[in-house]
């Protein structure tokens, strides 16, 4: 099967777009496959060439037109009609994904004057423009939109007769974590599979007469956590959204990059283990129940004490690897020494960690309509509109809009910025309304 013939529109002012590459980077989630098989389809359904680059920016980040340059069907693939028609509801990512961060030196606005720390930047720009790439689309979390931006402002700095690979980005985050866009594909699918692993819990724990603490993904937010325990009716969510005034210490830290002092707030542990604690001795006295399952936000750990995370080691965006301290484990111990200490006896309190089991698990209907439309999006804003450092969003029945990159990133710091529950917002009312409530217990 053929490529259709071009199709050049009058009215569109991205014409001159003729060949695109399409990148997919960051941790995976359901529906990766719809986005990109909407992008391809688009491009390709106007007689327009697609490049799919694998692995992320794990090969394009180092290319070299002498001595690495990039091996079709290896480190790229150029896709037809038929290798993207009919996998929207596949799992997994056909073009496969990496967390290589190509902008790892550049810390603020003036590093992108710096020749050497935005050498994988220019090795990037090079190998799309001697492959004839005319577009970009980014599918990925907000380090991706870091990257994405970066490549934009990069070719900004470019002499005025550079040749310029128009970049356009489509959010993608089971977290949920986004400025800009409302869901993100992936949350839904994610929540119900870990609400169902929730439901599955609390169902072991009645019969065991026992508690689960589990620590959920969500990195930094409470969106994955929160959802999971609403649909999964866990009796109780915490989330660093719910850090109060009562649950802070200040701690002095050794800032790593200037060697100075400063005074950071942190989360006070041993109020958390008291919170559990205290709803546990609840149940048991007003409602005669011995079981629950408690949901804790994976973003709490990063709020701990210095002496629970100095060791723990940080990803190449320079994120620490919260999952590798092991929240829930260690808050379950805390507590069922908590609870003996209180009560004189034993309960058994297990902690696990939940997560990786929903990033490639099969997406909802939902997750590969909006997935879709955000795919369609890259094509009718880099071609149609003619756009260039934008991201597409959605709102409403599924309408397309458009948000430039300098309203999504700090203009200085050009770091994103986490999109954190709102404690006067509904959806944490809801939350708060549907768990396990002392306040009732004691009226």
């Amino acid at each position: 099967m053929g490529n259709p013939k071009f199709v050049d529109n009058p009215a569109w002012r991205g014409n001159h777009i003729r060949r695109v590459g399409v990148i997919f980077s960051g941790g995976p989630a359901p529906g990766a496959n719809a986005v990109i098989s909407a992008v391809a389809v688009s491009f390709l359904d106007t007689g327009r060439e697609v490049v799919g680059f694998m692995h992320g920016y794990e090969y394009l980040q180092d290319y070299d037109p002498v001595t690495n340059r990039l091996e079709k069907d290896v480190h790229y693939k150029e896709f037809r009609l038929p290798d993207v028609t009919g996998i929207r509801n596949s799992q997994g990512i056909l073009i496969r994904t990496s967390r290589a961060n190509p902008g790892k030196a550049i810390r603020n606005v003036r590093d992108l004057d710096d020749p050497e720390k935005t050498r994988k930047l220019r090795n990037i720009y090079y190998g799309l423009v001697d492959m004839k790439i005319d577009a970009l689309v980014s599918i990925g979390g907000d380090d991706t939109l870091k990257t994405a931006n970066y490549l934009y402002e990069f070719q900004k700095r470019l002499p005025e007769e550079a040749k310029r690979v128009h970049i356009i980005h489509l959010p993608k985050t089971i977290d949920n974590d986004y400025r800009g866009i409302d869901f993100t594909f992936g949350y839904f699918t994610a929540v119900d599979f870990l609400a169902k692993e929730i439901s599955n819990l609390r169902e072991d724990a009645r019969a065991t007469e026992s508690y689960f603490v589990v620590e959920s993904m969500g990195r930094k937010s409470g969106w994955l956590s929160y959802g999971t325990g609403i649909a999964g009716e866990a009796n109780l969510i915490l989330s660093v959204e719910d850090i109060d005034e009562d649950m802070v210490l200040e701690e002095k830290v050794i800032d790593e990059e200037t060697g100075e002092e400063r005074v950071e707030r942190r989360l006070k542990v041993e109020a958390l283990v008291d919170r559990i604690t205290r709803l546990i001795i609840a149940r048991e006295e007003h409602e005669n129940k011995r079981f629950g399952v408690i949901v804790l936000a994976e973003g709490l750990a990063e709020r701990f004490p210095e002496a629970y995370i100095r060791d723990v080691p940080k990803d190449p965006h320079g994120h620490l690897s919260i999952g590798k301290i092991d929240i829930g484990r260690l808050v379950a111990k805390m507590v069922a020494a908590e609870y003996t200490k209180r009560t004189g006896k034993k309960r058994k309190i297990t902690g696990l960690q939940l997560g990786y089991e929903s990033r490639c698990s099969k997406p909802h209907a939902f997750d590969v309509m909006l997935g879709s439309q955000l795919g369609i999006g890259g094509f009718r804003g880099l071609v149609e509109e003619g756009l260039d450092g934008h991201m597409v969003s959605v709102s409403g029945q599924l309408d397309l809009q458009y948000v430039p990159f300098h309203e999504l990133v700090n203009p200085e710091t050009l770091y994103t910025e986490i999109r954190f529950i709102e404690r006067d917002s509904d959806f944490y009312r809801l939350a708060r309304f549907l768990e396990t409530r002392t306040d009732r217990m004691e009226n």
